[in-house]
Order: structure tokens, then sequence, then C-alpha cells
């Protein structure tokens, strides 16, 4: 009963943990850019009461063994980088990539973050930066009397000036990739940082030979939760912990049995 209680105990924690990551995708369900993240779970140790192969006989083997498991743990909460809906703004500064890659943020902290939402906006001194003033890698600045700007698929910023007709270049857009995006470190505020998990980033032009995607101008990308398979994951997690808890019940009062033995 022992071995039960703290089975069951392990798989309310893990249930536990699984309607907290839950919450917090439904919680971004309209976060521009963000990306959810799927619980994952492992089995514990096992203790093992009778080895499997181990000698039956002179010539004969155990088939399969006597284990007991104990208990489960989460293991994981992975990144589902699957592409969000695009929502029209009409802000020529909002630009979504169609594919892959991720745009580059300078931190204050001077190291390079990396995110998906492409929600833009200048600042005092006419820089591209972040709804945090965050400045997008390689700056790119405007200047103040610029109309009409343009962003194109590969990442290249132009802008017109009053009494002008010809477009000057501001900069270009810069993507960056990863090979294993999983591993990528969130931070916050939609950002995430390289780790020896994600390995170093490949930047590039978007649509370049890197298989960087391209841009596209007056978009956002919406959040990537499908708020209908959050609901279903939380009524199977809260189904799962109703049943651990059953257990619990179970295995306290055949305890409580074995202690009134005696009496």
């Amino acid at each position: 009963m022992i071995r039960a209680l703290y089975s069951a105990a392990s798989g309310l924690n893990a249930q536990q943990m699984s309607i907290d990551n839950i919450a917090h995708n439904l919680a971004n369900a309209n976060t521009a850019g963000f990306k959810s993240r799927r619980t994952q779970f492992q089995d514990l140790l096992y203790q093992s009461f009778l080895q499997p192969g181990a000698a039956a006989g002179s010539q004969t083997t155990v088939p399969s063994g006597l284990q007991l498991g104990l208990g489960a743990r989460p293991s994981a909460n992975s990144i589902v980088f699957t592409q969000g809906n695009f929502q029209q703004t009409g802000n020529q500064l909002d630009v979504v990539i169609q594919g892959k890659g991720f745009f580059q943020i300078r931190k204050a902290s001077g190291e390079v973050a990396y995110t998906r939402a492409g929600a833009f906006q200048l600042d005092r001194d006419g820089n591209m930066v972040t709804s945090a003033g965050d400045p997008v890698e390689p700056q790119i600045t405007l200047p103040q009397q610029a109309q009409t700007v343009t962003i194109a698929a590969d990442g290249t910023v132009s802008y017109t000036q009053p009494g002008q007709t010809a477009a000057q270049v501001a900069g270009q857009i810069q993507l960056a990739n990863f090979t294993n995006p999983g591993g990528l470190n969130s931070i916050g505020g939609g950002l995430f940082l390289p780790t020896d998990a994600s390995g170093d980033p490949t930047v590039g032009n978007p649509g370049g030979q890197e298989g960087l995607g391209t841009l596209q101008q007056g978009y956002v990308e919406a959040s990537n939760v499908s708020v209908v398979e959050e609901f279903i994951n939380m009524i199977t997690s809260q189904r799962a912990y109703e049943a651990n808890t059953k257990v619990v019940k179970a295995a306290d009062e055949m305890y409580s049995q074995v202690n009134n033995l005696t009496r």
C-alpha cells in the first residue's frame, strides 16, 4: 500500500504540472508569436522481484519477470513550433515569417534574443524596436520624415520621403534558425535564447539558401494554441488526477484495515 500511495502521489504531481502547462497555453491564446508547450511524461524506477530472463531452470528462463513501477514524472514540456495563423493589421511595421526562422532582437544586456513576434514600432530615434523597446538586429533606422515604409519578402526595408518618388533603403531584416528550435530557452516576452541543445544560430536573409522563410508586411503571427485541443487535454489530465486520488483513497483504506487486524 505504501508503494501505491507514493506512486499515486507522483501521478498527482505529474498531472498538476500538466494542468499548469495547459493554463499557461490558454493564458497566451491571444499572444502574438506565442508557441504552445506539450507536457511529456516518463515512468520512474522499477522494483524487480523477478528479473526478466533470469534462469528458471537448467534449460529455461523467466519469460517476463515481475517488476513493479514506482510512478511517473514530467520529463519535458517541449515547445510546439507549428505556424500560427496570420492576422492582418494594416500596420506597415508589422511583419510575419512565412516558414522557418526567428527575428533577431538586441536586448539591453547586449545579448541577442530570438522571437517569432513581428509587431514592431519606432522609438524616438526612428529605430525599429519591439513593444519592450529592444531594437531589431541588425539595427534599422528610419528618418522622422519617412512616409511609406515597405518591407519586402527578402527583408529589405525601404521608405519614401516627401517630394521624392525614389525609395531609399534603410536596411535589411535578417532571420536566424536553429537545428533544434525545441532546445531554445524561453525567457518571457516571446523571446528565446540559444542553448547547447538548440545549437548555434544560422543567420541569413529571408528566402535565402539557408532555408529561411520569407516575410509578409502588414500581418502578425497569432498564437498557435488550439483552445479546443487544450480543453481536451485539460479534461484528460483532470480525469487522470481523479483516478490517482481514488488510488490514494483505496490504498489508505487498505492500510487502515491492516492496522486494525490486531483489534
